[in-house]
């Protein structure tokens, strides 16, 4: 079997600094010795309330500025898959199939269910809570065998491994009837990469980076320029002491730790090293070294994604080929999903 990524990013404004370093990242890496599938997950921004994702205006603008976000960062829409969620049918398709698999008590279990609805849960939108199964199925559509996610969807990820299990148990004699042998989906592995895959803000280092902050000065957007993000770094909040020499004297200085932690995954230093050479030394001068990387790796994204975006009908068009690729495979797994399961089909 191929081994073939998939992931998604939420196309609801503001990507910034714990987008890049916590997800894009590491989807430009794997694109090296991997089959990558990229989707822009619109189904999915549209679970919480019209007020909260901006309406349709702004849900295309901040689809296609998810997409500028990849290729601007590295992501080949060529040898590799870049589309957005809605073009592909097989996404729902399949997830009304995974719902009659999962089962309640599963996504009674979901945290961010929970988070997200707060208090007023019987208020939240039945799609939200059904998230989960359809993530499953943006995954299994594609029999993808690596999912790169963050902290916070390891638990969704489970969740998708356990509902392919009991669907290749439920139909483990059609399948093999249709000759696709013991098992027709794989079991998605996680992938985890790097430090500082979880960026937290530049006002509070227990909090992690957030579009929904009402301090700008909280974030690095990946549409900052130069000036912006070095203003940013200057500004952002640290404690008297100089910095320690060794990752210990990190401990209870999230501040301290947050920004060690963002240079070591720019310059892809550990932060071992970066304490040896900086360690004893005022912010003042880590801050300055910090903002002259963050300027050279990010200022030339924010530049090429206002290039992409001011070219709307050019960011369709890469979003509708990588739709039509994507159909091709997921039409293949809805097909063998229907005969498995004994739904009549046009042959």
């Amino acid at each position: 079997m191929t081994t073939r990524v998939f992931s998604g990013v939420q196309p609801t404004g503001n990507l910034h600094l714990g987008n890049y370093l916590g997800a894009i990242v590491n989807f430009v890496k794997l694109q090296a010795d991997h089959e990558c599938l990229y989707c822009v997950v619109d189904l999915h921004a549209i679970t919480v309330p019209v007020a909260v994702w901006g309406g349709p205006d702004e849900l295309r603008r901040a689809t296609r500025e998810v997409t500028a976000a990849f290729i601007a960062s590295g992501i080949d829409p060529k040898r590799h898959i870049i589309f957005n969620q809605s073009q592909v049918a097989g996404h729902a398709e399949l997830a009304w199939v995974l719902n009659c698999v999962a089962r309640l008590g599963w996504l009674n279990r979901m945290t961010q269910f929970k988070e997200k609805a707060g208090k007023d849960r019987e208020n939240a939108s039945v799609g939200l809570y059904d998230y989960p199964v359809l993530m499953a199925s943006d995954i299994l559509v594609y029999r993808a065998t690596h999912v790169p996610v963050g902290e916070d969807q390891k638990q969704h990820l489970e969740l998708s491994r356990d509902i392919a299990q009991k669907f290749n148990n439920d139909f483990s004699e059609s399948i093999a009837g249709n000759g696709h042998g013991d098992t027709f989906f794989p079991l998605p592995e996680p992938v985890i990469t790097g430090p500082a895959t979880r960026v937290m803000s530049l006002r509070d280092g227990t909090k992690k980076m957030s579009k929904s902050d009402p301090s700008d000065y909280s974030r690095i957007n990946l549409t900052d320029n130069a000036d912006t993000i070095a203003q940013k770094i200057r500004k952002a909040k640290t404690d008297p002491e100089p910095l320690p020499s060794e990752e210990k004297g990190l401990e209870n200085r999230p501040e301290a730790d947050n920004l060690v932690g963002i240079y070591a995954a720019l310059s892809g230093k550990p932060k071992s090293a970066l304490l040896a050479e900086f360690g004893g030394a005022q912010f003042s001068n880590f801050k300055s070294s910090l903002v002259d990387l963050a300027v050279a790796k990010l200022s030339p994204i924010a530049h090429e994604m206002k290039r992409l975006t001011d070219d709307p009908a050019h960011v369709d068009r890469i979003l509708i080929d990588g739709a039509e690729r994507a159909s091709a495979i997921a039409s293949q797994t809805m097909d063998a999903v229907k005969d498995i399961v004994g739904f009549i089909r046009k042959r």
